[in-house]
């Protein structure tokens, strides 16, 4: 699954010029891989970073000047409760947004978020753009 997530995102954002996890946790798969198959800047942000690559932020108080420029802004498993401050700073630097909840979650999808099912990947995308 963690490779097909990788492999949409790596397909889908080439171009991008950067992009962004949120909440990274103990749990850099993704964006390493990230960081492996694309040129650019791929930022891992959480509010207790386990190592020096991760870069703190709180996303209910986030320094928007970290997420300008941002394409796309990601995040895996994120607690219901920061999904939406997730959702609102995406939004306010225009960047994509890909939310992977737990599979046991529900996203509602009037929020803008579109259910994404590639291969054994299942998560929630919203386009700015």
């Amino acid at each position: 699954m963690w490779k097909d997530f990788s492999e949409y995102i790596i397909a889908n954002y080439k171009d991008a010029s950067l992009i962004i996890e949120v909440g990274v946790g103990g749990f850099p798969l993704v964006a390493l891989t990230l960081k492996e198959h694309l040129n650019m800047d791929i930022i891992m942000t959480d509010i207790k970073p386990y190592h020096d690559e991760v870069v703190v932020d709180d996303i209910t108080n986030p320094n928007l000047e970290l997420y300008r420029g941002a394409t796309l802004i990601y995040s895996i498993r994120p607690p219901e409760e920061l999904q939406n401050h997730i959702k609102k700073v995406a939004e306010s630097v225009g960047a994509d947004l890909i939310i992977k909840p737990l599979s046991t979650e529900f996203i509602n999808p009037d929020d803008g978020l579109k259910l994404i099912n590639y291969k054994k990947a299942i998560f929630y995308k919203k386009c700015i753009l």
